[in-house]
């Protein structure tokens, strides 16, 4: 027991300090300006050749989900994601141990290009991603917690980082022994990353891009915008284009949907006239006795 409270200490404390370092200490592997570097730019595409040229710059929801960026991507890990991460990693660790278990690396990937590692990598999160997103729309008790990214009423950028921090635990979860079989470093981790949360700074941006060809591979605008439709039709229940990155998911399995231009097509849920428009009863919501769907 000592052991995993002074992991969770450590972790804290380990937090803490890196944050400080990454605001004060710019490189060129420093996620904070990487990830303010990538919004701003999008943020720009969205000024100068925007999709819906009505909706406001500064749209409904978006101070909220600039609160969320903070929240998500940085308190979150602060007040208790990395201890939580770092104490579930030592236990996974010792419950290998007790099989004489000390690595659990099954594929090793060292000796591969490094393109190749980043693809390789970039492939099997993106499928993993794209599963567990089918779940969280399938799943009842799932969705009142995905509901949360599905209360944006106007679409744009930092639409993508307004979620539930339990999913966050849900995708990582998932993630953690696929990736952990394989043997990837940090930095494969750190512009794997990097890729994937400008992909989707571009999917929920306010842009008339589909990408030609390529967007049947790539996830993008015209497509995202109706993952996030109010009216779902009768052959997807459930929803539909669950890519985050890649497209190509759903196309292969049946879930792509684009009948026509979704530009000014409604977004939302059913009942979400009743869904909470603060962060903290969004974040409790999900843990109440009633749900919108």
């Amino acid at each position: 027991m000592d052991k995993y409270l002074k992991i969770i200490q450590d972790s804290f404390t380990g937090y803490f300090n890196y944050l400080i370092d990454e605001i004060t200490n710019p490189g060129w592997t420093n996620y904070f300006y990487w990830l303010l570097g990538l919004s701003l730019l999008v943020f720009a595409f969205e000024i100068i050749i925007p999709w819906r040229k009505k909706q406001p710059i500064f749209r409904k929801g978006f101070w909220l989900d600039a609160f969320y960026m903070i929240f998500n991507f940085f308190l979150f890990s602060l007040i208790g994601y990395n201890a939580l991460s770092n104490v579930g990693v030592e236990l996974f660790n010792d419950f290998l141990g007790l099989f004489g278990i000390d690595n659990l690396v099954a594929i090793e990937v060292q000796d591969f290009p490094v393109w190749a590692q980043l693809l390789i990598m970039f492939v099997i999160a993106d499928f993993i991603q794209w599963n567990v997103h089918r779940m969280l729309h399938r799943v009842p008790w799932l969705w009142k917690f995905h509901q949360v990214h599905h209360s944006v009423k106007e679409m744009g950028f930092a639409a993508q980082f307004r979620f539930h921090f339990v999913e966050t635990l849900v995708y990582k979860s998932a993630q953690y022994i696929p990736l952990a079989m394989i043997g990837f470093g940090i930095e494969q981790f750190f512009v794997v990353h990097m890729f994937s949360v400008f992909i989707g700074h571009l999917n929920h941006a306010n842009l008339d891009w589909s990408y030609g060809p390529l967007g049947y591979v790539l996830n993008n605008p015209r497509m995202h915008i109706w993952h996030h439709a109010k009216a779902l039709p009768p052959e997807h229940k459930y929803g539909m284009n669950f890519g985050l990155s890649l497209s190509i998911w759903d196309y292969l399995f049946g879930t792509a949907y684009i009948p026509k231009s979704g530009k000014n097509i409604e977004i939302g849920f059913d009942g979400d006239e009743r869904f909470p428009h603060d962060f903290t009863g969004q974040l409790t919501y999900p843990f109440k006795e009633h749900s919108t769907k």
